[in-house]
């Protein structure tokens, strides 16, 4: 198993996803996913090899105000970041990649601040970076530790990863823990370290959409992929399956119980599919106190985020929430109550 770095590389597509793609009988969508496959281990490797080295994304916003780049690939992997393509305060241009990348990053700024009163990622105004048009028909999009990176997709399965905003979220949101709780990224640690990701993104969406918990779809990444009836999304927080029986996906293997958590090595010990766990709970949680789900849920996932360790499990999450809880709102109120209901229906 992969040991990991303070900053770790994360991605929005798992890599049980690819490694089924890399199996499929459609040439066009195998070799997508083999050289998807093939940059994501290079892009690693830069990062296992400049970890130590000071970070690009660190650099803080004059004045503290929000601050954003986006620079242009061109479908080249390296060197990082790229050309400047649109950089704050300058209007939007022709290409689509580069204002998704720029909008829903300031969305993200946005919603940190203005709902949990955090100046950017690390609460001190850094500068959100983007590259985008990573590579040839790259099927993935990566926080690296010093800022974002997006493919194009393939256009057989996967359209452009700028076009969910919750998955750019949920990326962003990776700089948010790394700078928190720091959530090693493996076993129960990392997939706590997803689900907050999952969990700061699908609530960027729905408050950037003023969605409340009746209204929300509560799906990750449903735009990035080509639309077919077999599936949904990348991942969902409610008791159904994303994807079902998709002839180049398979079945959505997300547990949201813990009687089926995977306890396999695969995807870091399964990283992104435990995460389901938590996510379902988050769902349960809101949808039973009802309105935003970034109020009172959300605040009570924030503080948590902030009280965790580096090595937090599932129960240390389950305690912390509902500690919060007593804490912002009364023991035994409606608020405690409702976490601890959602964790008991979880298993945990």
């Amino acid at each position: 198993m992969l040991t990991l770095m303070t900053h770790p590389f994360c991605c929005i597509l798992p890599p049980h996803i690819v490694a089924k793609l890399a199996e499929s009988k459609k040439p066009a969508v195998r070799a997508a996913a083999l050289e998807t496959m093939r940059l994501s281990a290079a892009a690693l490797e830069r990062r296992l090899v400049f970890t130590t080295m000071p970070q690009m994304a660190a650099i803080p916003a004059v004045g503290g105000k929000k601050a954003r780049q986006v620079f242009d690939m061109k479908g080249r992997t390296r060197p990082l970041p790229g050309s400047l393509a649109r950089a704050e305060g300058k209007k939007a241009g022709r290409d689509v990649a580069v204002n998704e990348a720029y909008d829903y990053s300031g969305l993200t700024h946005d919603f940190y601040l203005k709902v949990f009163k955090r100046n950017s990622l690390d609460a001190r105004g850094m500068t959100l970076i983007s590259s985008v048009h990573y590579g040839r028909q790259y099927d993935n999009a990566f926080w690296n530790g010093e800022q974002m990176v997006y493919g194009d997709g393939d256009g057989q399965l996967f359209v452009r990863f700028t076009k969910s905003r919750d998955v750019v979220g949920h990326e962003l949101t990776h700089g948010v823990v790394s700078n928190t709780c720091n959530l090693e990224y493996e076993d129960e640690p990392g997939a706590l370290n997803e689900h907050l990701a999952d969990t700061f993104g699908v609530m960027m969406k729905q408050w950037s959409l003023g969605h409340d918990v009746k209204k929300a779809d509560w799906l990750i990444g449903a735009e990035i992929m080509v639309p077919r009836k077999t599936v949904k999304a990348l991942r969902t927080f409610k008791n159904e399956l994303a994807y079902e029986k998709d002839p180049f996906l398979g079945t959505d293997p997300q547990p949201k119980h813990m009687k089926n958590k995977y306890t396999g090595d695969e995807d870091n010990g399964g990283v992104h599919i435990n995460s389901g766990i938590p996510n379902h709970a988050f769902y349960l949680v809101a949808t039973a106190l009802g309105g935003n789900s970034w109020e009172k849920a959300g605040a009570i996932w924030y503080r948590t985020m902030l009280a965790l360790t580096i090595d937090s499990q599932f129960a240390d999450m389950v305690k912390t929430t509902s500690m919060i809880a007593g804490k912002l709102y009364g023991a035994a109120s409606l608020e405690q109550q409702a976490v601890d209901a959602a964790w008991k229906q979880v298993g945990l």
